[in-house]
């Protein structure tokens, strides 16, 4: 299997596929609603050293043990600890729950597309538009077939045809649209009907501006875990991708450069997200629209905020949906992929046969998560006092209790079973330089499993 082992092209095609996956529906519609509720600049600090501690310490780790094995989760973790095999089974449902509800949201993106481009974006800007598009029958599952469809295509052209020619495409499209965005939403001016008038610069400033108005001790730790929590769920680990991608990656490929740029592009793009978002809607709907949180804010918040712009806003409102579509898609390959990859190397099925029983089952578990908000809703109060149904309960799952128990999982693997060496040795095959190596053996042994486990915590409703 090593042999057949498809790879990579080149570390371009590595760096912007993993990059491609971590930059997801997390940074464009969880990312900007954090950092205007926790203080602006605080939260931008707070996640940039993160980014170069916490997340450095579980991108390397995973790229590396990817490398090493050659092989997906589902049986590297096993080739380095048959002890520890275990993980590898986690790391494999994590995107098998994840997957079904990504496309059913990359439906939900796909309709809007549609709307903006067929003239419907005014109807979109209703307060019921949202809600009942979702509650609908059968027109929410027509979009998740689509766009199940396309990411099945994607994977179902291999590594270097299908992943590596997707990525080499669409991030470059994606951040010239981002930026392009981000520069619109900052000369926007607007005055609302109470006289108030405020601009996109002044929503620049309450996005970057650090605001220490009320900080506590209690309020501090509760941005620092909202940062480390968006960049865990940011940064495409703990669900076997990064592994998965790992393995293809050629010997020759210098890791702790590859690391250096996926966390660099995925800190980018989630800086410019924030800067699409924050200065359109604070100047649009002030501080009570910058409230809106997750699917409430792309798909109820923003296409208000693209009424209120005149003509040219059902152009940027189609551009900005594109551009999440882009998003959306990179990322729900990466998802597939480490699926594929697993049933792949466990079961020895060629890639055809694999992707096509992959899109077997998220078809499945796709249709309930769309009839989850008709024929089979129900509301569920989850751990972490959130109430939700089916998908609420899928991303509980996935996200806020396995995810975390496969990173700890991995460093106690890492930093205290086989050693932090195995990662070293890897990284600095043929004598690369391992740049924060002494960092690297704190963080992964020490600081990072800790974290890990208060994020855990919190998301068991333990702590905070």
């Amino acid at each position: 299997m090593e042999q057949k082992r498809s790879t990579f092209t080149g570390s371009i095609g590595f760096v912007l596929a993993a990059a491609g996956s971590a930059v997801g529906l997390g940074n464009i519609w969880r990312f900007p609603y954090l950092a205007a509720k926790d203080g602006g600049g605080i939260f931008l600090l707070c996640y940039l050293v993160l980014a170069l501690t916490f997340g450095f310490a579980l991108l390397t780790t995973e790229i590396a043990i990817g490398r090493k094995t050659g092989q997906s989760p589902l049986t590297a973790y096993a080739a380095l600890s048959k002890k520890f095999g275990w993980i590898g089974v986690l790391a494999c449902i994590i995107p098998v729950l994840i997957l079904p509800y990504y496309s059913a949201i990359g439906g939900w993106i796909l309709k809007y597309i549609a709307a903006f481009v067929s003239g419907g974006a005014a109807e979109a800007a209703t307060d019921g538009y949202f809600g009942g598009f979702i509650t609908a029958r059968w027109e929410p599952v027509i979009w998740f077939l689509i766009f199940l469809a396309l990411t099945t295509f994607v994977v179902y052209k291999g590594v270097d045809k299908g992943i590596e020619k997707l990525s080499t495409v669409l991030m470059p499209i994606l951040l010239v649209l981002i930026v392009g965005i981000s520069v619109f939403s900052l000369t926007l001016h607007h005055t609302d009907d109470a006289g108030v008038a405020r601009t996109g610069m002044q929503g620049f400033a309450r996005y970057v501006i650090p605001n220490f108005e009320g900080m506590t001790v209690k309020s501090f730790v509760t941005v620092l875990m909202d940062a480390m929590g968006q960049l865990f769920y940011s940064i495409s680990v703990a669900m076997g991708i990064m592994i998965t991608y790992g393995s293809y990656v050629k010997k020759e490929t210098n890791l702790s450069k590859s690391v250096n740029q996926i966390e660099l592009f995925d800190t980018i793009v989630a800086f410019l997200a924030g800067l699409m978002i924050i200065p359109a809607v604070f100047t649009f709907q002030g501080e009570a629209g910058l409230a809106a949180s997750g699917p409430g804010l792309m798909f109820q918040a923003l296409p208000k905020v693209f009424a209120q712009m005149s003509s040219v806003g059902v152009f940027v409102g189609a551009v900005f949906f594109i551009m999440v579509a882009f998003a959306a898609l990179t990322s729900s390959v990466s998802i597939m992929e480490a699926i594929v990859s697993c049933f792949m190397d466990k079961f020895h099925l060629e890639r055809k046969k694999a992707t096509v029983t992959v899109a077997g089952i998220t078809l499945v578990l796709g249709l309930l998560v769309c009839f989850g908000y008709n024929l089979c809703y129900f509301e569920l109060t989850l751990p972490n006092g959130s109430v939700g149904q089916v998908l609420d309960v899928m991303d509980y799952l996935s996200n806020f209790v396995l995810m975390p128990v496969v990173a700890i999982a991995t460093c106690i693997l890492i930093g205290w079973v086989v050693k932090p060496s195995t990662v070293i040795d890897e990284v600095t095959f043929g004598g690369v330089r391992f740049g924060r190596q002494k960092l690297y053996v704190v963080m992964v042994k020490f600081v990072t499993p800790v974290l890990l486990f208060f994020l855990l915590l919190q998301s068991l409703g333990l702590f905070l």
